[in-house]
């Protein structure tokens, strides 16, 4: 679509007409605007997954035992929660929308293992046991819940419906990596499933969406002690100073063991820092600060252990 620059009235002394507007302008504004609930599922980014056949994939990539308890976030009206149920041990499905909640309790009335709970899920408290989140979730909340995801102690994973590129921009898609996938990684796996198409949408988004998911790891890759160590690193990293990473590292490590780093890391001198895999930055930090056993320490024989070209 070509935008076009709204045209300037002016007067016959060449001078712009203040104060008036084109008149589309005001069309258009009334055009897009909407009934009530258009605008309340637009301020909440309510696209709901309404393909049977998706909804069912969804379910099964979710729920990774016939035992689990899943919290599912942004439930609707629980069409995505009566399929989670049919797999899971027990479901926790949360709804803001007191419409919507009310449609979701009459959906999940005769299903005993579904609590139904009408409110914010960002305000809830995670279980104190191993639980697996889900949700096709909101957009617009999404790095919202991603972070509550991240700090629930208890959480085993977390398999959530975003945008297309929000989950492509976590996962490495672009050949870059985020600082948020960094800095959880030694703790965190992070991949996408999938793109869900927005044809499956009801209403249909502008984006398509993906399947994202969070696996907490059952032997993090560093000790916790190093943590500290590898979040400062990480931060300073990402500042961007000096334009590679190699610069901003050498801000406040000497240069020797910098390049040793980097060596090891597989990290070309050159690279800028959203070049680094992950995995590699578990390697270079393990040897800038001398952490035992984390120079690639339960990666798995990922890419950070070898040379990228």
């Amino acid at each position: 679509m070509r935008w076009c620059r709204p045209r300037v009235l002016r007067c016959p002394s060449g001078r712009p007409v203040l104060g008036r507007k084109p008149r589309t302008a005001t069309l258009n504004q009334h055009h897009h605007r909407g009934g009530p609930r258009s605008q309340a599922r637009r301020a909440l980014s309510q696209n709901f997954l309404s393909d049977p056949a998706a909804v069912a994939r969804y379910a099964r990539a979710a729920v990774p035992a016939p035992d689990a308890l899943v919290v599912e976030a942004g439930a609707g009206d629980g069409r995505v929660t009566a399929a989670l149920a049919a797999r899971a041990g027990s479901v926790i499905a949360y709804e803001i929308d007191p419409r919507l909640a009310a449609r979701l309790r009459a959906r999940c009335a005769a299903l005993a293992n579904v609590r139904c709970v009408t409110g914010d899920f960002l305000a809830a408290r995670p279980p104190s046991g191993p639980f697996h989140l889900a949700g096709n979730i909101p957009f617009a909340s999404t790095s919202r819940i991603v972070g509550w995801a991240l700090t629930a102690p208890g959480l085993a994973s977390a398999t959530l419906i975003t945008q297309l590129e929000y989950a492509r921009k976590r996962t490495g898609g672009y050949g870059r990596w985020s600082r948020l996938t960094v800095r959880t990684w030694p703790e965190f796996g992070w991949e996408m499933g999938g793109r869900v198409p927005r044809g499956l949408f009801r209403p249909v988004p502008r984006v398509d969406g993906a399947v994202l998911r969070l696996t907490r790891r059952a032997r993090p890759l560093l000790p916790p002690e190093a943590m500290g160590d590898y979040l400062r690193c990480v931060d300073l990293g990402f500042t961007g100073r000096g334009g590679t990473l190699r610069a901003s590292l050498c801000l406040r490590h000497p240069r020797r063991r910098v390049d040793a780093a980097l060596r090891a890391a597989g990290i070309a001198p050159g690279a800028l820092v959203a070049d680094a895999h992950p995995d590699q930055w578990v390697t270079l930090v393990g040897v800038l600060h001398g952490i035992g056993g984390g120079a690639g320490a339960g990666s798995g024989g990922g890419p950070g252990l070898r040379p990228r070209h």
